[in-house]
């Protein structure tokens, strides 16, 4: 089950994942396989409010559960607020990402997400171990300051049998915005 609260706040928390999984009596990992400056992909340009074309810090991670990869995602920050940083390294960062951004002055105020399914790709396919005619799940999360402004955008790729999300809303008068 996956759930997103964890992942966008609580700075300080380190692997959530492992701790997710833990719980359930499974064993969660992960595996830094890329991080450093790329091209925005466009949707990830226009979620950041940054011109196509622009460079980004990007970090790819793998997610393993019980040591097979369950996820792969790849999230992207602006090089003004990247750069120089841990983001940039392929180890991981004492704390968490949530937990650097915030020393740096990054905390989520607004999380929009997106899932959408559809059929892999055939470098998601071989690293998500899945057959021919497998689904995915591609959740797609945009983080927002307290401004407004884009800071993060993580695009996670999921293998859809495995996975059932979870959602929670505060709707109504007591709710954050709330009348």
């Amino acid at each position: 089950m996956h759930t997103s609260t964890p992942y966008v706040e609580a700075p300080g928390q380190g692997n959530v994942w492992a701790a997710e999984a833990a719980a359930q009596g499974r064993r969660g990992t992960q595996s830094i396989v890329r991080a450093g400056e790329a091209i925005a992909p466009a949707e990830v340009a226009g979620l950041l409010g940054i011109p196509e074309g622009t460079a980004v810090v990007e970090r790819r991670r793998l997610i393993h559960l019980d040591g097979r990869t369950v996820e792969s995602t790849r999230t992207y920050w602006p090089v003004a607020i990247a750069c120089g940083t841990a983001l940039t390294q392929t180890r991981k960062i004492k704390g968490g990402a949530v937990a650097l951004l915030a020393e740096l002055g990054h905390t989520a105020h607004v999380v929009r997400e997106e899932v959408r399914a559809r059929m892999p790709d055939d470098d998601e396919q071989a690293v998500l171990g899945l057959g021919p005619g497998e689904p995915v799940l591609q959740l797609v999360r945009q983080t927002l300051d307290a401004e407004g402004a884009p800071f993060q955008v993580d695009v996670s790729v999921f293998a859809a049998p495995t996975q059932r999300l979870r959602y929670e809303m505060r709707v109504g008068l007591d709710a954050p915005g709330g009348r």
